[in-house]
C-alpha cells in the first residue's frame, strides 16, 4: 500500500496497522459496506477496499484529510467515497456492515478545548475520550443488523469505559485485539501529568493498544419467514 501524507495530515502508526489487520477478518464476501471515521490518510479506507467491500466510504472533519484520502485512494487504485464529515453529520441516513475508527485519543488536560489544524488528529481532550465517547455514542445506529464496529485507542483511556458504552449502545462488545509497545511521542511528552491523574501508573512508559469490538445484534427473523423454512424443510 502506497500512502502520501502532506503537512497536516496524521501519518498511519502502528494502531492503524493493528487496527487494518482486526478490520480485514470483519469483512466478509464482496458486498460489504465499510466506513472509515476520522479517516486522516485515508489508510484504513484503502485496505477495506483491497480487502474487497462492495462500497468504502471515508469521513473525516479535516478538508485536507479529505483531498489526502481521495488522492491515496487513486494511487492504490482503489475506490472510496471520501467526504467531509463531523463525525456521522454527511452520512446520516446511511447503514454500514462494518464501522472502523481510529479516534484522537491522547489525553490533553489543561490544553485547548477546540483543537486546529494536526491537533485535531491526535487531541482527545481532558481524558482522551471528548471524540471517542461521541462516536460510541452515535455509531451503533449506522450499523445494519449484524454489523460491526471496531474502534482503537490507548487503554490510557480506558478500555472498561469503552466496552461499556458499547454495551449501553446495544452492542455485543469485547477486545478483539491487543498490542504492548512503548509510550508514543505524545503520550510520553505528558507521562507526568497523566501519572498525577491517575491516568497512566507511575513509572509506567508502556501502554497496551487494544481494538475493541461491538456487534449489533442480526434482526430476528420475522414469524412468517420462520414458518416458511420449517415448511420447506418438512417438505
Amino acid at each position: 500500500m502506497r500512502i502520501v501524507t502532506p503537512p497536516g495530515v496524521f501519518a498511519p502508526i502502528s494502531d492503524t496497522w493493528l487496527l487494518a489487520a482486526a478490520m480485514r477478518e470483519q469483512i466478509v464476501g464482496p458486498r460489504a459496506t465499510v466506513l472509515d471515521v476520522f479517516t486522516g490518510s485515508g489508510a484504513l479506507a484503502i485496505a477495506a477496499a483491497r480487502r474487497g467491500a462492495r462500497h468504502v466510504t471515508a469521513v473525516d472533519i479535516s478538508r485536507r484529510a479529505v483531498l489526502t484520502a481521495r488522492l491515496n485512494a487513486r494511487l492504490n487504485g482503489v475506490r472510496v467515497e471520501a467526504l467531509r464529515s463531523d463525525l456521522f453529520s454527511a452520512v446520516s441516513h446511511r447503514r454500514f456492515d462494518v464501522i472502523v475508527a481510529n479516534p484522537p485519543y491522547v489525553p490533553t488536560p489543561g490544553e485547548v478545548d477546540d483543537p486546529r489544524g494536526p491537533r485535531r488528529a491526535w487531541d482527545g481532550g481532558d481524558d482522551g475520550r471528548a471524540l471517542l465517547d461521541r462516536l460510541l455514542a452515535e455509531a451503533p445506529e449506522h450499523l445494519r443488523p449484524g454489523g460491526i464496529l471496531l474502534v482503537v485507542h490507548s487503554e490510557v483511556c480506558g478500555i472498561g469505559r469503552t466496552l461499556e458504552a458499547m454495551a449501553a449502545g446495544g452492542l455485543e462488545a469485547d477486545v478483539c485485539a491487543r498490542r504492548w509497545g512503548p509510550l508514543g511521542p505524545l503520550m510520553r511528552a505528558r507521562a507526568p501529568e497523566l501519572e498525577r491523574r491517575g491516568l497512566l501508573p507511575p513509572g509506567a512508559r508502556q501502554e497496551e493498544i487494544v481494538v475493541i469490538r461491538g456487534r449489533r445484534p442480526p434482526s430476528p427473523a420475522a414469524p412468517g419467514a420462520r414458518l416458511q423454512r420449517s415448511g420447506a424443510a418438512a417438505a
